[in-house]
């Protein structure tokens, strides 16, 4: 008897692997570079390692986690993360909010005013951060003599707790305000203009305009930037360290984020296994805030939809 032709079925299977072919780089590198690291950290952060010996390791289970639990300066880079997020995150995404709505309208100069938009985000973070750190110098910077011509005395930006961390939270704004603003243009350019023609027909103000169409056809862009923003804020690490060019975050840790503090116990202090723990808390605080932040978009969605 004979046999069918393999053709087809060779040709069958190729035409079906041939997508995961494509995709197939990048899950290699992922692994490689992304993956394997994650898990590898995992596995260093129950063991005692030291920079000086990183071949000689001492189980300790979950005591580099207890050690962290039961450390003041842990607890205080985490409630500095959080206010220097919230300091730098609100603001930023506000601003970008608004400035997106104006390069939205037909301005003249606009790809000039989008292309400098990019500027700042494209500035290497160390030239931005040695600059405002010379603007927020205490005696002979520009900011405080600009509070002396209005009648403030001068401030400590570097030393006092709530003025440096509005310091190093005013370079992350001015990095990150014009990235977020283009993203959110992109969206606003994506919301069919028949929506504002038919609210500009009803009688609707620009700011209603704002309100009720904009916003409403924004808010999956929105999410993704408070998202991305979170993720960021939580891993925060060039702009604290230059500022001052310490690890510690200053004199009394006022300004010292997580991403410093695992810095300082890798590097500064050796402890490579409860710097590895510092990572994989700051990963699962990234997962608990960035679920919540999906959990909350979601159930928003769910009650607008039950209307």
């Amino acid at each position: 008897m004979r046999r069918p032709p393999r053709a087809p079925a060779v040709r069958r299977f190729a035409k079906s692997a041939g997508p995961y072919a494509y995709i197939a780089p990048f899950f290699t590198l992922f692994a490689a570079f992304g993956l394997f690291p994650l898990v590898y950290t995992a596995f260093v952060s129950l063991y005692r390692v030291e920079l000086q010996t990183p071949g000689q390791m001492e189980w300790r289970g979950f005591g580099n986690y207890a050690a962290l639990f039961t450390d003041e300066f842990f607890w205080l880079s985490l409630r500095n993360t959080f206010t220097i997020g919230v300091l730098s995150t609100v603001p930023q995404l506000v601003m970008a909010l608004g400035l997106a709505h104006l390069l939205n309208y037909k301005l003249r100069g606009r790809t000039f005013f989008r292309t400098a938009m990019l500027l700042p985000y494209a500035t290497s973070v160390a030239a931005a951060t040695l600059v405002f750190a010379q603007l927020f110098g205490r005696d002979f910077g520009l900011i405080n003599y600009v509070l002396r011509l209005v009648g403030f005395g001068p401030v400590d930006w570097q030393t006092g707790t709530v003025a440096s961390q509005i310091a190093v939270s005013t370079i992350v704004i001015w990095r990150w305000t014009g990235y977020n603003a283009l993203i959110y243009l992109a969206g606003m350019q994506s919301i069919p203009t028949e929506l504002y023609e038919a609210a500009e027909m009803d009688g609707a103000s620009r700011w209603r305009q704002f309100l009720h169409v904009t916003l409403p056809g924004l808010r999956p862009t929105i999410v993704f930037t408070a998202v991305v923003s979170t993720i960021g804020a939580t891993q925060l690490f060039g702009e604290p360290l230059l500022f001052e060019g310490s690890v510690s975050g200053g004199i009394s840790h006022q300004y010292q984020t997580l991403g410093l503090y695992m810095y300082e116990q890798g590097w500064g202090f050796f402890h490579l296994g409860r710097a590895a723990a510092i990572a994989w808390v700051m990963f699962l605080l990234i997962v608990v805030l960035v679920g919540a932040n999906a959990l909350v978009a979601r159930r928003r969605l769910r009650k607008e939809a039950g209307r």
